[in-house]
């Protein structure tokens, strides 16, 4: 998960995929901030499925990257 993780403002976003039974894939998004005691992470799991593992994680990394823009 880390070489996809992007650092974004105080935010580190790392999206990351789920392989379904029938060979598709679904992505996710984790979404860090903080340090040590004080971190926080956000995990955000979408329906979509997609053909290709390149697909979900330009998906969940968009995803990710528009929640923490909202953000600032």
């Amino acid at each position: 998960m880390q070489k996809n993780s992007i650092e974004v403002g105080r935010f580190l976003v790392s999206p990351f995929i789920k392989t379904s039974d029938d060979g598709g894939f679904y992505a996710s998004v984790s979404i860090r901030s903080g340090h040590g005691s004080a971190n926080h992470d956000r995990v955000m799991r979408f329906t979509p499925r997609f053909t290709g593992r390149r697909q979900a994680l330009n998906y969940a990394r968009a995803q990710g990257q528009a929640w923490v823009t909202a953000q600032q």
